[in-house]
């Protein structure tokens, strides 16, 4: 594929630096691209790699506009970062596949379910009794959507997805492969040293534009239904435990997990391993950094960040009550030694 500078210039809405003709052909990252392909800077930091980039055009913020004159052909965009990401939509666009609509003949589904007409499943699918699928949903192969679930309009579901019975999924998401939507919450009551289960009662509603990353799960709620909003964003093998409601555009990575009952706020994320305990609430705007175990509720907008070492839990809580005293100590410290 090549394309036109002028072309992408219009597309981005990017203001063009360099011969409107000269056409790329891929799009690569400044320290391997060749003169055939387009790059983008977005952070300070790399602008060593861009005056050494042998990249056909990159996109810069007009910060950078006489850095990136000096090397070549540039699109100067509002934000550099998102006309990125912009342009890898479209690209991808262009090289996928389209769908074809129709029910594959070993696909499965079951009497009273509804599939769009111009909905596409795939081989070995099974749509359960009751079922829904929307208009231009795609429903990969060996996926499994059960009674009574719901897929909603442009939605497309990677392999081997499961939804499970009752559980809805809004329009235009993308869960992909290996996802489970609706497995039954980790929910047991002792008894006489042994387990007795808790039927997981409730659901799953996922909201509009959400993304699932491979192998993800999200439980059903004991009672209540889990609940994540518009715009959620999941990276691969994130847990959302039952009854967990996530706000709408909020992003958790990889191997992120939330307990049961936990509140998280919109717009906020949660770094690689990031925990967040249960029952407890998260307001809007928060930011956890990786690897950080939310052990109490976050009622103030900001960044969060903690470790503290295994220990054993007496010493443990001993330990993190008196490094949570530590600044007023130093004051105390300090006043003391000033008077001596």
């Amino acid at each position: 594929m090549h394309v036109r500078l002028a072309d992408l210039a219009k597309l981005l809405g990017a203001e063009l630096i360099g011969d409107p003709d000269l056409c790329v052909s891929s799009i690569g990252t400044l320290e391997t691209a060749d003169p055939n392909a387009i790059s983008f800077l977005a952070q300070a930091r790399y602008l060593a790699a861009l005056r050494s980039t042998s990249a056909g055009c990159v996109i810069v913020g007009a910060v950078h506009r006489e850095e990136a004159m000096a090397r070549g052909a540039a699109l100067v965009a509002a934000d550099p970062y998102l006309a990125f990401a912009k342009l890898t939509q479209w690209w991808a666009k262009q090289g996928r596949s389209a769908s074809v609509a129709g029910v594959h003949r070993s696909a499965v589904v079951e009497e009273g379910a509804f599939i769009a007409p111009d909905a596409t499943v795939g081989a070995l699918a099974y749509i359960g009794r009751g079922a829904r699928i929307g208009a231009g949903a795609v429903i990969g192969t060996h996926c499994h959507v059960g009674g009574d679930a719901s897929i909603g309009a442009g939605t497309v579901l990677k392999a081997h997805v499961t939804v499970s019975d009752g559980c809805l999924v809004g329009q235009r998401g993308l869960l992909h492969s290996g996802v489970v939507i609706g497995a039954d919450g980790f929910g047991f009551a002792p008894n006489a040293g042994a387990w007795e289960k808790i039927e997981q009662l409730g659901s799953v509603r996922i909201g509009n534009d959400v993304e699932i990353g491979a192998n993800s799960c999200v439980d059903r709620g004991a009672l209540d239904d889990t609940v994540l909003e518009d715009g959620v964003k999941l990276d691969n093998l994130v847990q959302i435990g039952h009854n967990v409601r996530v706000g709408a555009h909020t992003a958790l990575a990889g191997c992120v997990g939330v307990a049961g009952s936990a509140r998280v706020g919109r717009h906020c994320t949660a770094g690689g391993g990031a925990i967040i305990l249960g029952h407890l609430v998260i307001v809007d705007h928060v930011h956890i950094t990786a690897a950080t175990v939310v052990s109490r509720s976050i009622h103030k907008p900001g960044q969060y960040s903690g470790a503290f070492p295994f220990d054993d839990n007496a010493s443990w809580e001993k330990n993190a009550a008196t490094l949570r005293q530590l600044h007023s100590l130093r004051d105390r410290l300090r006043a003391l030694e000033k008077k001596n």
